[in-house]
């Protein structure tokens, strides 16, 4: 939890600023992604910023800024703009990408949307640890544990998120949140839909599910790019390493 707690507090307040892109020329029109951007913004501003602090300034763009992040979105993972390292632009920026064609059809563009916006904010490496013991690290997501738990913005599904009490491994006081929907009722527990990231003596990686329905269907899904895959030093996505260039 250290590393994490230093990496955020260090952080600049001022708002970073994240061009939305759209590459799902076959599922998202400029219409919706115009609303999905403002539903976003809305629900960051009213609902993340005021638990987790980092103040984001979201617009669609064709050609962002070089000191901008992304959100990105593509039909599939195999677009031809889909280059270089996955968790970085070629310019070095953080970048989310949420891949339309691979959703579930009871997953929303904006839940999915708003699950990596939240995370990239609040770890864009995906590369910080909270300590739950001398033994044991959960990966800093905040969206992970409670994923298929949302809430409603402008009409646009929203992902539950969990609040920094969540990576605290001590007693709370009785009514303290462990997540914006006041779901969970301790540290690193789950809902039955949600999966956690471990990090076991230091060195093995392992993903723990919130019930065995939710492992089957989260081995059915094309994780390719997802940031749980740049957690396995074993695995090819891990961010030292850099991904090969995929063409449609």
């Amino acid at each position: 939890m250290k590393r994490a707690r230093r990496a955020l507090l260090g952080r600049s307040t001022k708002p970073v600023r994240i061009a939305c892109m759209n590459y799902a020329e076959e599922t998202i029109d400029d219409r919706t992604m115009s609303k999905l951007t403002a539903a976003l913004q809305k629900c960051y501003d009213e609902h993340f910023l005021p638990v987790w602090g980092y103040p984001v300034d979201l617009y669609v763009a064709q050609k962002p800024r070089p000191t901008d992040w992304q959100l990105v979105y593509f039909d599939d993972a195999s677009h031809k703009n889909m280059l270089g390292r996955h968790e970085l632009t070629h310019r070095g920026q953080p970048i989310s990408k949420i891949f339309v064609k691979s959703l579930g059809e009871d997953e929303p563009v904006s839940l999915a949307a708003s699950h990596e916006l939240f995370e990239m904010v609040l770890d864009p490496m995906a590369n910080l640890w909270a300590d739950k013991n001398r033994n044991t690290q959960y990966a800093y997501e905040v969206c992970d544990a409670v994923e298929e738990d949302p809430f409603v913005v402008s009409g646009f599904p929203m992902s539950n998120f969990v609040y920094p009490s969540w990576f605290e491994p001590f007693k709370h006081p009785r009514g303290t949140k462990f997540d914006h929907k006041g779901t969970l009722k301790a540290p690193f527990s789950m809902t039955e839909g949600g999966y956690v990231i471990k990090k076991v003596n230091g060195r093995r990686v392992i993903k723990a599910f919130g019930s065995p329905e939710k492992r089957r269907r989260f081995a059915k899904e094309d994780r390719r790019g997802h940031r749980s895959e740049f957690r396995d030093p074993k695995g090819e996505h891990h961010p030292g390493r850099r991904a090969s260039k995929r063409r449609g």
